[in-house]
């Protein structure tokens, strides 16, 4: 029987959320806050493997009190239990001090039973970083397993997972121990339509909230602001890509065009040696 934790964070959709024109920075009201999709995925394997191997899957995060709807996203695919750790001192942490507290809520939830497996999202689409899942399995002394996309087989009495982990040319076959911390990419697995049951029990469920004082062996120069190194001084949208030229005429018309418009960007037509095609 394994017990699974996944680690997740609620964030802003970024598909709705909006910049501040005067201010350069992300406008959180304009947009809902969801479970972060890279964890959702991480979430759905944890239960895949719960389902395939038996076990308990737990959600942990730090936020604020309203985390606890990303929590009860959690329990809808499939989690078992959900703690959030939740207090001021957590506030304006960066990926360090985030790591760091998700660590100390880890130990607690392993003193409560023990972990065999950790996964975490690739990254979360706020941050971008895909630092806090490495970081938590540095300060575990754990090895992690960055971009994995299949897990092939979980063997608890020999203690070793065995994983492809996704390269620009291909995957690669890893044997890792166990314990050890998994950061998923999206194309692992797909997220299914919850059963009614998961649903129903999402709706009244209520996880286990911690404050810092809850937490054991806590270095509070550690947490949030003051113990995050890092600080985003300024955030701003790309700039929108010109228009580009629309091309009229006869489909040959069009085509002799688009070809003397090519030939004039001639560095699109070297070759590796540094020639010029003819």
């Amino acid at each position: 029987m394994l017990h699974l934790v996944a680690c997740i964070k609620q964030v802003p959709d970024t598909k709705i959320i909006k910049m501040n024109p005067k201010t350069n920075t992300m406008d959180r009201s304009s947009a809902p806050a969801i479970l972060n999709p890279y964890d959702a995925h991480a979430v759905e394997e944890a239960v895949r493997l719960k389902q395939r191997y038996g076990g308990t899957v737990s959600v942990v995060t730090m936020g604020p009190p309203p985390a606890v709807k990303a929590i009860r996203k959690c329990i809808e695919i499939g989690a078992d239990e959900g703690y959030l750790i939740t207090d001021r001192a957590f506030a304006g942490a960066d990926t360090l001090a985030t790591s760091y507290s998700l660590t100390k809520a880890i130990d607690k939830i392993t003193k409560i039973k023990p972990i065999d497996m950790i996964l975490c999202g690739k990254m979360t689409i706020d941050g971008d970083t895909g630092q806090v899942g490495p970081g938590i399995a540095r300060r575990l002394d754990i090895p992690p397993l960055t971009n994995v996309r299949k897990i092939v087989e979980i063997n608890k009495d020999e203690g070793y997972a065995i994983i492809h982990r996704k390269l620009e040319d291909g995957y690669e076959v890893v044997r890792s121990t166990l314990p050890c911390l998994f950061s998923v990419e999206k194309d692992i697995n797909d997220i299914p339509y919850s059963p009614l049951p998961n649903m129903l029990r999402a709706a009244r469920y209520q996880p286990v909230v911690w404050s810092v004082d809850d937490l054991e062996g806590v270095d509070r120069t550690k947490l949030g602001l003051k113990g995050s190194p890092t600080i985003v001084a300024k955030v701003w949208p790309p700039e929108k890509p010109k228009g580009g030229e629309l091309l009229e005429g006869t489909p040959a018309e069009q085509a002799g065009k688009l070809l003397s418009i090519l030939l004039e960007k001639k560095e699109l037509f070297r070759v590796q040696n540094g020639g010029e095609s003819g």
